[in-house]
């Protein structure tokens, strides 16, 4: 049966957009089992170009653009969103009541959910770290990795409970963070401490750009991969547990190996364009 996606994002940045452009491209090419039924998004035409973009895209496929402005609704409450997440998160359900998506994702979504959001519907979100790894933004992942030297990381998708970052973890992909890539980004970075390169270069680090990049890079794909998983029944998420396809407990699946063909034949096919 096909999984009817709702897609949650902020539709800010690159990062966002190769996300949803690899999920219709595995939809049109017939190896996601899916439909999006609806985007919604906490940024409106107007506020920024990458999100007008965003929205441009999505509608162009004929996708319904639903949009509640964080900017506009954290004027109107004294700049504090924080505070009164359920009060926003319940003008978004409105918006959502036309539709009956059976897996919501958050893809470059910046915004906290509410529990009775998390409540309401199925969530999956997507996060650049291994599972038990470092919880947070992007930036201070990354901040910490380089602050404890770590030698691999990499993404995970899991399924959105209350607990921030920390819901079961449904399947991932790592990846290296020494060797040819790496050794001499951090021999560069190894005479300073942490807080000094923070202040020196910040995120214009070449270290830092660099886990940064191989995480993108990665995302789109392994967010496909798990999507797959979900469509075709051999995960299924039922709160705080995922089992497979038998009801059995499913440990996180690693993708490491699926989302590195797929990498390879992205180079491929660059090579020959």
């Amino acid at each position: 049966m096909t999984i009817q996606l709702g897609w949650f994002t902020a539709g800010r940045g690159p990062g966002s957009r190769a996300m949803f452009e690899r999920t219709l491209a595995a939809i049109d090419a017939g190896v996601l089992d899916a439909r999006v039924q609806f985007v919604f998004m906490h940024r409106e035409r107007g506020e920024g170009d990458g999100s007008d973009a965003f929205i441009t895209l999505a509608e162009s496929r004929g996708i319904p653009v639903l949009a509640r402005s964080a900017r506009a609704f954290r004027e109107a409450h004294g700049g504090d969103i924080a505070s009164n997440r359920d009060a926003y998160d319940a003008q978004v359900r409105q918006l959502l009541r036309p539709y009956a998506p059976g897996l919501c994702v958050l893809a470059g979504y910046l915004l906290i959910l509410s529990e009775p959001m998390v409540a309401a519907y199925r969530f999956v979100n997507i996060h650049g770290a291994l599972p038990q790894g470092p919880i947070g933004l992007w930036q201070a992942v990354i901040w910490g990795l380089i602050a404890g030297r770590a030698e691999e990381t990499g993404a995970m998708v899991f399924s959105v409970t209350p607990d921030l970052d920390r819901g079961p973890p449904i399947a991932y992909c790592r990846f290296a963070l020494r060797g040819p890539r790496f050794d001499g980004l951090w021999a560069s970075a190894s005479n300073a401490t942490v807080a000094q390169l923070r202040d020196q270069d910040g995120e214009n680090l070449p270290l830092f750009q660099a886990i940064r990049a191989e995480g993108i890079n990665r995302e789109p794909a392994l967010l496909v991969e798990t999507l797959r998983l979900v469509a075709d029944g051999e995960v299924r998420l039922a709160g705080d547990t995922i089992t497979d396809a038998r009801g059995g407990t499913a440990e996180a699946r690693d993708l490491t190996v699926q989302v590195n063909a797929t990498l390879a034949l992205d180079a491929a096919k660059a090579m020959e364009g």
